[in-house]
């Protein structure tokens, strides 16, 4: 019986993220890949045009899902009124990383891949691009507590950094390490709650 094209192409995925995770992107070989999917460069070629396409072809969506909901945890703060942000600190970050950590452990492979065997591609700045997303948003917020007469301590942008930094990298070790899901719930949302207290002392809220 004749393989379907979706065989074809699942073989090509799985063979790739087997590859990837092991060797990361710059070290795995195409002519593996497609040697472990059992099928020819040409039928390769029929899929994909190069080792980068197929790489995005799965972490894209990961990618794209993981930004996506961080943005919108973002937008829904932002929307708040001034004085209402001061009782959601760590409310809709909370929710985020529920959402987050749920999503993480039922993709745990592609989220691995995109985490940790990027580099060469145009995902390896992935988490580089969160941190900037929330330094820029945290350093907005820092002003809107001040115009509501908190004055809190000079909060610099590289300190701000170096806690984002810090915050998010700590959440992406559930999937560096293969946390199971139990462990890793309960380890990220005591990272929030640790961080939400750093953030409200560094306000003097």
């Amino acid at each position: 019986m004749q393989e379907t094209s979706s065989s074809t192409l699942e073989k090509i995925q799985q063979a790739a993220l087997d590859e990837f995770l092991d060797k990361g992107f710059r070290g795995s070989s195409l002519r593996q890949i497609v040697k472990n999917a059992g099928v020819t460069t040409g039928a390769f070629y029929g899929y994909f045009s190069s080792k980068e396409a197929l790489f995005a072809s799965i972490v894209e969506p990961h990618a794209k899902a993981l930004m996506s909901r961080f943005m919108d945890a973002q937008l829904s703060f932002a929307g708040l009124p001034e004085k209402e942000k001061i009782e959601h600190v760590g409310v809709e970050s909370g929710s985020y990383l529920r959402w987050m950590v749920d999503y993480i452990c039922e993709h745990k492979e592609p989220v691995k891949l995109l985490i940790c065997g990027a580099a060469g591609t145009d995902y390896e700045n992935f988490v580089h691009n969160m941190v900037e997303v929330e330094v820029e948003s945290t350093m907005q917020y820092v002003e809107t507590f001040r115009s509501l007469g908190y004055e809190g301590l000079e909060l610099s942008r590289s300190l701000c950094h170096i806690i984002v930094s810090g915050m998010l990298g700590g959440i992406f070790e559930i999937v560096i390490h293969d946390m199971p899901k139990e462990e890793a719930v309960r380890d990220v949302e005591q990272l929030r709650e640790f961080y939400t207290a750093g953030w409200l002392k560094l306000f003097l809220i």
